[in-house]
C-alpha cells in the first residue's frame, strides 16, 4: 500500500518558490516524491526525525543539498508535506 502525499497551500506556495530559484532540480524531486509515495523508508531519501523546536516533524534528501520536511503520520499513511529546501533554511 502506498503512502498519501499531502500538499498544504503554504507548502505548494514555498514549492513555486522553490523552483522558481532551483528549476533544474525539478527531477531529483519529481523523483524523491515517488520514492516517498512508494516507501518512505527507502535508503537513498535518508528519512530521520528532526530535534528541537522541530520534532514532531521528519525530512527527507532531495540531493546533498536541499531537504524535504514533512509531517509523517503513520497510523494515515499520510505524508503531510511542510517545506522545501536548502538544509540550513528548512532546519530553522
Amino acid at each position: 500500500m502506498n503512502y498519501k502525499l499531502v500538499y498544504t497551500e503554504s507548502y505548494l506556495k514555498r514549492e513555486r518558490k522553490f523552483f522558481r530559484r532551483h528549476p533544474e532540480l525539478l527531477g531529483q524531486y519529481e523523483k524523491t516524491l515517488m520514492l516517498l509515495e512508494l516507501n518512505p523508508h527507502h535508503p537513498s531519501l535518508r528519512l530521520h526525525q528532526l530535534s528541537g523546536k522541530l520534532d514532531q516533524l521528519y525530512s527527507v534528501s532531495i540531493n546533498m543539498s536541499y531537504r524535504l520536511v514533512m509531517e509523517f503520520l503513520i497510523l494515515d499513511r499520510e505524508l503531510v508535506l511542510v517545506d522545501v529546501g536548502d538544509h540550513d533554511r528548512v532546519y530553522r
